[in-house]
């Protein structure tokens, strides 16, 4: 169906599209049962000790400000992720800031946080109850110049309406975010975030959201780090703002964060590395060109636990799910594993 789409929805404004998208979705009146597959139940997984009917969710960056996150529970995901989420309502940077590389299955973006602020969020949350495991990705306003504040404010505003809240330190969009990155910079952010933790008696599990740029020897000073303020988990990855040698479409030179399919064997090594140096001590969410049940199955052979999409669905449409959760369903029955939580870290 969605290729009978698709021409029109690509001749538009790639963010004309994605509005037209969250609109239609405020009003998806098609039952769960349609987007199930047969046999899923080998597909159940635990993420931060919740049960998941699948280990399939949408990254942060499509339904920015919590708007249709039930509507998706419907399409099949397992888990959806918001955001990013900021303290304050903010706009973003100025249009156009999303592009499609088609010849690539790409997307660049410069969206810049744009969403309508943690209380209104935090509102539309308490008023329309979560129909699954909900994580919230938080962020810093773009003129703050305390950032640490500001993922203290979301996380103490947000922890109560998330299943989990993940640390956005990552996004080439937001000047100065990735020097979390660094180890003092880090350590300081995480000891500030169990301070609130504790004063708050938070005991939602923290994700870390990490660029594919980072290099061995900053992998090994943010492991050592995550470890030692038991953070629950890590998401690997962001978009990258270099690796464009290898891409064919026009728009590929965008300034911004890359996407899709040219991101698939950058994340999948990263989750790999990450994984055998954790020994499997913290949950790995692994995210960059997953848009099949092949590539899906990829990452949690590498070591993810649990694994997200976003510019797949935009190439493939709603029915993406679906889709992923039958393959993986064929694959696991062809390599005799009773759970897709037996692949996990197969490969490393």
């Amino acid at each position: 169906m969605f290729s009978i789409f698709r021409p029109y929805i690509f001749s538009l404004d790639p963010e004309v599209a994605h509005d037209l998208a969250i609109k239609s979705l405020k009003f998806n009146v098609l039952p769960k049962s349609i987007f199930r597959v047969e046999e899923e139940e080998i597909l159940e997984s635990n993420l931060f000790e919740e049960k998941l009917p699948n280990p399939i969710g949408l990254a942060a960056g499509f339904d920015k400000s919590a708007e249709v996150y039930n509507s998706l529970f419907k399409l099949g995901y397992g888990f959806v992720e918001i955001g990013t989420v900021t303290p304050r309502k903010q706009l973003g940077n100025p249009k156009p800031r999303i592009f499609r590389l088609e010849r690539d299955e790409a997307l660049i973006n410069r969206l810049g946080f744009n969403n309508h602020g943690s209380e209104i969020v935090s509102k539309r949350i308490s008023e329309n109850i979560p129909s699954g495991f909900l994580g919230i990705n938080v962020g810093p306003n773009k003129e703050t110049k305390n950032k640490q504040e500001d993922y203290y404010t979301c996380l103490s505003r947000l922890a109560s309406n998330a299943g989990y809240i993940t640390i956005n330190i990552s996004s080439p969009n937001t000047d100065g975010l990735r020097d979390f990155q660094n180890q003092q910079e880090l350590e300081k952010l995480l000891s500030g975030i169990n301070k609130v933790k504790k004063a708050k008696n938070i005991i939602k599990p923290i994700a870390v959201k990490l660029s594919p740029d980072v290099n061995d020897k900053e992998i090994n000073q943010i492991i050592e780090i995550i470890l030692k303020y038991n953070v629950e988990g890590i998401i690997l990855s962001n978009t990258t703002d270099t690796n464009r040698e290898s891409l064919e479409d026009i728009k590929k030179n965008e300034k911004g964060g890359l996407s899709g399919q040219p991101l698939r064997n950058l994340s999948t090594n990263l989750i790999k590395k990450f994984y055998k140096e954790t020994k499997g001590k913290i949950q790995i969410i692994g995210v960059g060109g997953v848009d099949s049940g092949h590539s899906a199955f990829e990452k949690i052979c590498a070591g993810a636990n649990a694994v997200q999409l976003y510019t797949g669905m935009v190439f493939k449409g709603p029915g993406i799910v679906k889709e992923i959760k039958k393959d993986l369903v064929s694959i696991l029955k062809k390599e005799k594993l009773r759970n897709i939580s037996e692949a996990v870290g197969i490969s490393t």
